[in-house]
């Protein structure tokens, strides 16, 4: 079938109302779940073909969480999907009001190339959940990847519940152009812009998972050994291609030479004396990506790492001393393992440099707990950590979405529940009783008018 005519079947297997009935949604979760078991061998191969990513790592940051994000849904389906009763106030007696949450319909949901598997799948747990119809997008980056989550969901339900679509820009440009009920998109902020001014011809809502430059800061307060150990397995976790990696280093000038030591034992620890034949360290996508990454490495001083290799596709974890903040190093997304630094000496100069530029996908700090909770209350970013980074998308319980240039909307748990559904206002009044004061001409205004002041 051609796009349109995908597009055209799901709408019109939703408005059959097949997909409603929770025992359908409960179905469709389960054979989900049992697809990720049976299919995970082949996207793990296909993971480490296409970002060199390790069978363990796959596991943890792709097939581990869809799991658990199925699971969620399949735990709190009833209770999500139940009427719920809101307190009516005493002047719209006898009303009783409440909320329901109805799917949204056919969506369309777009992945990235760097978590392939989880920013596909995921989301596709909510949609289900919430009983909607979905067209996946795959990313033509991990052709591997792509091709086996063709595979598999082939295999689990139909084209006109769920169908995956592949292809470059011209078929992101015919699926923008079709009139779905929400598009649900993780990319970069200029993908982001081109789906939002797409979906603003129909009036579509939309949920965006950008990016941006997240900061880490390391205050003098820190543990440095374990603030280095963390913030080195988050930006070399997937070799820093992850949206919320920690993207630049904040030092304060107190801890910066304590600091990149720490951090060089760091990786060592983590990958060994050559990052290059760690098992565990994954490449760069594409060879553009590439050359663009080893473009960064000119802009400042490197005092730990640098090592690359073309061939490979290889990028040692590498530490950038006095960058130029206006440098495309410190304006661009980074996405790749390298690191500029930024000292500061006060933390008024932390929040002015942080709040002069767009709102990020995360916030990260180390040090002080209380004076990180201050400082991440004063710079708005999608997700914050406080002596920790990567870690607030994992607990499904907690929302995980952008805020202004990084993104709208959230998703995760009875999140992604409810960014798949409207949640709509419903009225019962019964008939035993039909009071006049809300009829012309209105004779009881006064008694109205105390009861409602």
């Amino acid at each position: 079938m051609s796009i349109a005519e995908t597009v055209a079947a799901q709408k019109a297997y939703f408005r059959s109302g097949a997909t409603l009935p929770a025992d359908f949604r409960r179905a469709g979760l389960r054979k989900l779940l049992d697809a990720s078991y049976r299919w995970e061998k082949p996207l793990c191969d296909a993971l480490m073909h296409d970002l060199h990513k390790s069978p363990e790592e796959a596991y943890m940051t792709e097939i581990s969480m869809v799991r658990g994000e199925i699971r969620n849904q399949l735990a709190h389906l009833r209770s999500r999907m139940r009427r719920r009763h809101v307190p009516t106030p005493l002047a719209h007696f006898p009303c009783r009001g409440y909320e329901v949450c109805e799917p949204l319909g056919t969506v369309l949901i777009v992945s990235p190339w760097n978590y392939p598997v989880q920013l596909l799948l995921s989301p596709l747990a909510g949609a289900i959940a919430a009983g909607c119809t979905a067209v996946l997008k795959t990313s033509p980056s991990v052709p591997e990847v792509s091709t086996v989550l063709r595979r598999m969901i082939e295999e689990c339900f139909a084209p006109e519940y769920v169908a995956v679509v592949e292809g470059h820009r011209d078929v992101n440009a015919e699926l923008f152009a079709q009139r779905f009920d929400l598009v649900f998109l993780t990319g970069s902020p200029a993908l982001g812009r081109i789906a939002m001014k797409a979906a603003a011809e129909h009036l579509t809502p939309v949920v965006l998972e950008l990016g941006g430059k997240s900061p880490c800061v390391v205050d003098r307060g820190a543990d440095l050994k374990t603030a280095a150990r963390r913030i080195a397995w988050g930006k070399t976790l997937n070799a820093g291609q992850t949206c919320i990696a920690p993207d630049y280093l904040l030092l304060h000038e107190d801890v910066k030479e304590a600091f990149i030591e720490a951090f060089r034992q760091a990786v060592a620890e983590l990958h060994g004396s050559d990052a290059a034949a760690s098992p565990h360290f994954a490449r760069i996508v594409s060879d553009k990506a590439w050359r663009r990454l080893v473009s960064y490495l000119t802009q400042g001083e490197i005092v730990a790492g640098g090592h690359n290799d073309a061939g490979s596709r290889y990028i040692e974890p590498t530490l950038l001393d006095g960058v130029d903040p206006g440098s495309p190093v410190m304006q661009e997304e980074i996405f790749g393992p390298i690191f500029p630094i930024i000292t500061w000496r006060k933390p008024d100069e932390v929040e002015d440099f942080v709040r002069s530029r767009e709102k990020p996908l995360a916030f990260y700090y180390f040090g002080d707990r209380r004076k990180g909770l201050e400082l991440a209350g004063r710079c708005s970013s999608g997700g914050a950590c406080i002596n920790d980074c990567i870690m607030h998308i994992v607990n499904e319980r907690l929302p995980f979405g952008g805020v202004g240039n990084s993104g709208t909307g959230a998703y995760h748990g009875r999140y992604s529940f409810e960014a798949f559904s409207h949640r709509r206002a419903l009225v019962v009044t019964p008939t035993w009783i039909d009071l006049p004061f809300r009829y012309m001409p209105y004779r009881f205004i006064r008694l109205i008018r105390r009861i409602l002041r």
